[in-house]
């Protein structure tokens, strides 16, 4: 039995600069993201579409959505199976084909780098990663391959 889960979101445009879309040059790229209770994120587009480089742009939040999900997964599966993580740090990287007729995402690769508390937990610790992709609510929504790289270290 599927259970249903509703997100909501604002997504403002800031950037009319006073001519609104009266050209392509003439307004800006920014806008904010809200939801209740929770800061903006400032957003613009990606620098080579005209954006602000000082603002998250949607490409990079999508990559940042998948990395956070298997991030919250791996943590569960390492939880329940007794891996006792210390650290984590992701360098996800994505790649956008630019099209005729807009773009894709080729790929997304996730580079997680994991600590755990003892060496006898790195065999699994890196296997739970295949587990955490397989549960991804995020890399199970999108139509590209979404690929892990993990590298496992021990504490101390």
């Amino acid at each position: 039995m599927s259970k249903l889960h509703t997100y909501t979101t604002r997504v403002t445009w800031t950037g009319n600069t006073g001519s609104g879309t009266s050209g392509y040059r003439s307004y800006e790229r920014a806008h904010e993201v809200t939801a209740a209770g929770r800061p903006a994120i400032l957003g613009s587009s990606d620098p080579a579409f005209r954006g602000d480089p000082a603002r998250w742009n949607p490409e990079q939040l999508l990559l940042a959505s998948i990395s956070q999900c298997h991030l919250l997964w791996y943590l569960h599966y390492c939880a329940v199976n007794g891996v006792v993580v210390t650290a984590y740090a992701d360098n996800p990287v994505g790649t956008m084909a630019e099209t005729a007729e807009g773009g894709h995402f080729t790929e997304a690769v996730l580079h997680p780098q994991v600590e755990v508390a003892e060496e006898s937990m790195v065999e699994r610790a890196l296997a739970l990663h295949a587990d955490a992709h397989r549960a991804c609510f995020i890399a199970n929504s999108v139509n590209f391959p979404v690929r892990h790289e993990p590298g496992v270290t021990v504490r101390g």
